[in-house]
């Protein structure tokens, strides 16, 4: 399977995860009025000088909880699905560490929305170690250690689930559970 069209199949997983997870949101999405808007950061079509330097600001523009459960949990679900039994070729696998990178980053995204307050500090190691924690998992995965994937994915549950006890998150994320709640 070609570099493009694995791409291509994870980007329509990942928007086929952000589509069901607003779908099944207990909490609705807020009014469009209610939706801060995006600034605009440059004039369309103008045209950069040769050399000049470009300083890109990084804007949230989604809600924290939609990151999570459109992007983290989505992937999170999808990843254990594929290692419930041993994946069976190598498109499998490689689908499987898409799915990790993409937990990590998610984790980068979560770094330009801390809480603007003492809890900071907390937020960017938390998400500095779920993006570590996911990269040494795709890592894992990429080499097709079934038995240590599967110990990785434990492993980055448990790490969620620090976080969301650090900031006071009703999510328990359990991997290999199918009894488990979504957060």
């Amino acid at each position: 399977m070609s570099g493009k069209r694995i791409c291509g199949v994870l980007f329509v997983f990942t928007a086929v995860g952000v589509f069901l997870a607003g779908a099944q949101s207990q909490q609705p999405l807020p009014p469009p009025n209610k939706i801060p808007p995006v600034p605009n950061t440059g004039q369309p079509g103008t045209k950069l000088q040769p050399g000049a330097k470009v300083q890109p600001r990084l804007i949230p523009v989604a809600e924290t909880r939609l990151l999570m459960e459109g992007l983290a949990h989505a992937n999170f679900r999808g990843l254990e699905r594929l290692l419930k039994q041993q994946p069976a070729d190598d498109k499998a696998w490689t689908f499987a560490r898409g799915q990790a990178l993409l937990i990590a980053e998610t984790a980068n995204l979560l770094m330009i929305r801390p809480p603007h307050n003492q809890a900071e500090a907390i937020w960017f190691a938390r998400a500095m170690e779920l993006r570590d924690m996911a990269v040494q998992l795709a890592g894992t995965v990429s080499k097709r250690d079934y038995d240590a994937s599967r110990a990785g994915l434990i492993q980055l549950a448990g790490q969620c689930n620090r976080c969301h006890k650090n900031f006071k998150v009703n999510a328990q994320i359990t991997a290999f559970d199918d009894k488990a709640p979504a957060p």
